[in-house]
């Protein structure tokens, strides 16, 4: 084990979005700045191109994510994360409150980015922690449609009638594969894990404009190479809470997401992991011991990344505690 690496905050980043509002400050109470009146996005942990995560606590404050996969490699992120991904973090972690609806939206495949954007594509999975009584999940298409179905309804405006809308509440989860056409609808608040992508190709953005009275771009030829216009099935589901064990909410090729709810002190085997671990605090406070004797504290709202080279860590709850817990493995 490295010596000079400890589980790691990093700045959180707030992201003006035209459908934001302030639930990331209400609910989660979190400073958003001054300067964003409409909060959309904070973005947790990311690697993504001018907006690399810059770590705020301990000595390596002020030294950017890249940076430290560039000195720390597989001791950081998991030897084989390494030797696939190189300097790149292979995840970005985000918060999300849409106090109106996003736009239909859909995102490339890792072939299709590739070939299109030299760039990753993105798959995404998201957990509903606040939810309003009428908010919902776009989320594929309600039945098989063709092409031209598709784009009928994209031009006569009835997209709507042929997606699967799912009415959502807290502690919601949702598997976004890419291909699949989607939108947070209002009122929701999740937490979104997904590959290191921004790209993604909107398809209807309800007529709205933006401050300038434009409309925003969409990107119909790009969009239609790659929707999967299967029927969305399964879209939706919960997973009971057990408290002091590890729930298993996603598991695919890019990452797997737990949720832990603690009242109790747990211990955590990563021996065989070969993976950074992320905490996301959706609610309460806890320690982590990391080296006997040596804490890092992680409270509502906050996230922390634990380095690859702790094979055993103590959480220890204030009284209770509930994290997400975000890893990567069959790389």
């Amino acid at each position: 084990m490295n010596d000079g690496l400890y589980p790691l905050k990093f700045q959180t980043q707030y992201k003006e979005r035209i459908w934001g509002g302030r639930k990331l400050e209400s609910v989660l109470h979190k400073a958003i700045p001054s300067d964003i009146s409409n909060c959309g996005e904070s973005w947790e942990i990311s690697a993504v191109q001018d907006s690399v995560s810059v770590v705020s606590n301990g000595f390596l404050a002020g030294n950017d994510l890249q940076e430290l996969i560039e000195v720390y490699m597989g001791e950081l992120v998991g030897d084989s994360i390494y030797e696939k991904f190189g300097d790149e973090f292979p995840l970005l972690i985000k918060l999300i409150d849409a106090q109106d609806v996003l736009s239909i939206q859909v995102h490339p495949d890792d072939d299709t980015a590739q070939r299109v954007h030299h760039a990753y594509g993105k798959t995404e999975m998201w957990y509903v922690i606040d939810a309003e009584d009428d908010s919902y999940i776009i989320t594929g298409f309600n039945r098989e449609v063709t092409r031209e179905e598709y784009l009928a309804c994209l031009s006569n405006k009835s997209l709507k009638s042929i997606l699967n809308i799912e009415a959502t509440k807290p502690g919601d989860i949702f598997y976004i594969p890419s291909g699949r056409v989607h939108a947070i609808g209002k009122g929701v608040l999740l937490a979104e894990i997904q590959q290191t992508s921004d790209i993604t190709y909107r398809i209807y953005d309800w007529d709205r404009v933006d401050a300038n009275k434009r409309p925003r771009e969409l990107h119909t030829d790009l969009a239609i190479d790659v929707i999967d216009f299967s029927e969305a099935k399964d879209s939706k589901w919960t997973k009971p809470d057990v408290e002091n064990r590890t729930a298993e909410l996603v598991k695919c090729n890019y990452f797997t997401v737990n949720r832990i709810t603690l009242t109790e002190t747990v211990h955590r085997d990563y021996d065989l992991l070969d993976s950074f671990v992320v905490y996301l605090c959706l609610d309460g406070q806890m320690e982590i011991e990391y080296t006997q004797g040596r804490y890092e504290t992680i409270a509502m709202g906050e996230t922390v990344l634990i380095p690859a080279c702790f094979s055993h860590i103590v959480l220890r709850p204030a009284s209770s505690c509930t994290v997400l817990e975000i890893y990567v493995e069959n790389v």
